[in-house]
């Protein structure tokens, strides 16, 4: 797989997750721009990061939750590389708690970034991709969007969204050389899930018939498939990765 001279933005792309993910692009010759929000410090880290393997990137603050702001930060990415080849949107928070005491914020918070978000991003890069007649679209669900989790209400209707919205864009664009595609991660060994108290932890595992938390590699080697040209005739598709939690 090679993506040289390719142009790749990552939303959230400096931690977790998204910081494999750039990472992973940018070491098979894409250009990464790394989004983030708020940490300039870990953008800067993983960008210093894909540089001292020789790699190409740029950090960029925007938020995706801010249409305005996604629109003037895209056109500025197509102002200095002069395309967009691959959009990764992995941009998301939680704000848990059970529904019945859910606060509307906590609902709106997580909607706007994990679902309308990513649908400013898609519109963004839509009419540059078509026109250049290539691109690849990844968006990070959750096996949470597919199973449903209590506690997680908001989450899990965010992540559901992207589900629909993936395989309607991916027939809006798939006679333009476009393809879009999601990555469904299960329970993934992150600062988060290190926190997590002992007992939480082995009732997860007990879920998992791998008996394993995934890698945020894991997920970074799902997404490089589908940005790649082996995948020039998957689109609509998603990859579960969670170690045979769901079998969707």
């Amino acid at each position: 797989m090679s993506l040289q001279d390719k142009v790749a933005v990552v939303t959230g792309g400096s931690r977790g997750i998204g910081r494999a993910i750039s990472l992973k692009l940018a070491s098979l010759g894409a250009m990464v721009v790394v989004n983030y929000v708020s940490n300039s410090d870990a953008a800067k880290e993983t960008v210093a990061a894909i540089e001292a393997e020789g790699g190409k990137a740029v950090a960029a603050k925007f938020d995706v939750a801010d249409s305005s702001d996604v629109q003037s930060s895209f056109k500025q990415i197509l102002a200095d590389h002069d395309r967009i080849d691959i959009l990764i949107n992995n941009a998301g928070i939680t704000r848990d708690g059970l529904v019945a005491r859910m606060k509307d914020n906590a609902w709106d918070d997580v909607l706007n970034t994990n679902l309308k978000g990513a649908f400013n991003c898609i519109k963004a890069v839509s009419r540059p991709m078509m026109k250049q007649r290539w691109g690849r679209i990844v968006s990070i669900t959750s096996v949470i969007g597919f199973a449903g989790n209590a506690g997680q209400a908001n989450y899990a209707a965010a992540k559901a969204g992207m589900v629909g919205m993936t395989r309607s864009v991916a027939r809006e664009l798939a006679t333009r050389g476009v393809t879009v595609n999601g990555v469904a991660p299960g329970y993934i060994d992150t600062d988060m899930t290190r926190d997590l108290p002992d007992e939480v932890k082995e009732k997860i595992l007990g879920e998992i018939p791998m008996n394993s938390l995934g890698t945020s590699d894991d997920v970074a080697g799902a997404v490089a498939y589908l940005v790649s040209d082996d995948a020039r005739y998957v689109t609509g598709h998603f990859i579960h990765v969670n170690g045979g939690m769901f079998m969707g």
